[in-house]
């Protein structure tokens, strides 16, 4: 095999391990501001992600029945509804659940855990068991061809774009936002945020309902690389939880850090390795960084 080819095929490779970036950034994201920020162990966040890829599914299936020619322009609006389910469904379950468990951490996991097994069996019943996928549009269909011999697809290159922007805009409201800087206030010190005014209950539930809707457009994204089922979203957990752990739990320059490396290493390892084993080869360079670091990569000094 000459040289030219083996780079095509490793470009290649690495752009499969871009897309994969791309939904563990988007579901690092969500987890980060509610992990990160608020401490809350959210095991039903890939449910989340599965109402986004849903709404996708559901989007594709009701316009190509009662607005065929709407097919080619539905898909970002899809994209904005998948925020839009997973934000309210993410509003609803603190309201009703969370904001009973802060400082429980052990409990917010049972509970959410529990919340998880009950939407799918939801996803089951109202949807159905087995996986479907969206109709995309001819324009996030085929593939850009730099080179001779090197093909990138064009949804890969969508879902990238997307993120950038997601990403983007989740670092400019933190930072930049009235939102952000109350979220910063209650998580350097609650006390003294509730003293000057900044209502941390509703604070909490926004930020909450936030990172459910960055989900859900993790979901969106998912549905242009994979098929969508009551279960899909569970692939993602453990490696979303990863990416925030190994990065620095309220760290999110750490998540973009961390969610390149372990989909960069777990896309390169599959090319050589079996998929089993390129997991267990990723996870154990992980484990192996965090006993040196158990802290991440950058953690962040806040005050409790």
């Amino acid at each position: 095999m000459q040289f030219s080819e083996m780079l095509n095929i490793g470009l290649m490779q690495g752009f499969a391990g871009l897309s994969l970036f791309a939904v563990l950034l988007l579901m690092g994201l969500g987890l980060a501001i509610i992990f990160g920020q608020m401490g809350v162990i959210n095991m039903a966040h890939g449910e989340f992600m599965t109402i986004g890829a849903y709404t996708i599914y559901l989007g594709s299936h009701l316009t190509s029945h009662y607005a065929p020619a709407l097919v080619p322009i539905y898909f970002p609006f899809a994209i904005v509804l998948a925020f839009g389910f997973a934000f309210v469904g993410g509003w609803l379950v603190e309201w009703g659940l969370i904001r009973h468990l802060y400082k429980r951490p052990l409990d917010t996991l049972l509970a959410t855990w529990g919340i998880s097994l009950a939407m799918q069996q939801c996803f089951r019943t109202f949807i159905g068991p087995k996986e479907v996928s969206p109709t995309l549009p001819d324009w996030l269909l085929g593939s850009w061809a730099p080179s001779p011999g090197l093909d990138i697809p064009i949804n890969g290159l969508f879902v990238l774009a997307l993120t950038a922007v997601v990403t983007g805009g989740v670092l400019l409201a933190l930072n930049r936002s009235r939102w952000g800087l109350r979220v910063r206030a209650t998580v350097s010190n609650r006390v003294m945020a509730n003293a000057i005014g900044i209502d941390t209950t509703k604070t909490d539930r926004l930020t909450f309902a936030i990172g459910c809707g960055i989900a859900g457009m993790a979901g969106a994204a998912f549905t242009t690389i994979g098929s969508t089922g009551p279960t899909s979203g569970q692939l993602y957990i453990v490696d979303s939880f990863l990416v925030v752990t190994f990065g620095g739990a309220a760290s999110l320059l750490g998540t973009v850090v961390s969610a390149f490396g372990i989909a960069q290493t777990q896309s390169i390892t599959e090319f050589f390795l079996h998929g089993s084993m390129a997991k267990v080869l990723t996870l154990s360079l992980i484990v192996l960084i965090l006993m040196i670091r158990p802290q991440g990569l950058f953690a962040s000094k806040v005050r409790r």
